[in-house]
């Protein structure tokens, strides 16, 4: 494999990777976005994927409550899942004040961390 070639493919992947981190963050935002003005049978589900992706030791993801959402709201999911793939960011990190609007969505929603007891 040349060199010509190695750097093509490099090139090729950093592209999917940029495309699938700026619609993962489009995502997400959506994503958040319903968790802070909605309050319906989905949207617990969203602020559980919202915590399984900001910390996933903390919040375990199921994967099934995908199938629990509009197709939509798991289109958007599995737009984050792609984006945290490649790596590139935090997906919070992407969004005005993400750290504190998701922990303020945990909250909301009374997902426990942990170590609270």
């Amino acid at each position: 494999m040349g060199r010509d070639t190695i750097d093509a493919e490099i090139a090729a992947c950093d592209a999917l990777s940029l495309q699938a981190t700026q619609a993962g963050a489009q995502a997400f935002a959506r994503l958040l976005r319903l968790a802070e003005t909605r309050d319906s049978g989905q949207i617990p589900r969203i602020a559980r994927f919202l915590a399984a992706t900001y910390n996933g030791q903390a919040f375990k993801l199921d994967l099934f409550e995908m199938r629990a959402v509009d197709i939509a709201i798991s289109n958007d999911m599995l737009c984050c899942l792609d984006a945290l793939r490649w790596g590139r960011a935090d997906l919070h990190t992407l969004i005005p004040d993400g750290d504190a609007r998701v922990r303020a969505v945990i909250d909301c929603w009374g997902l426990r961390w942990p170590n609270d007891d």
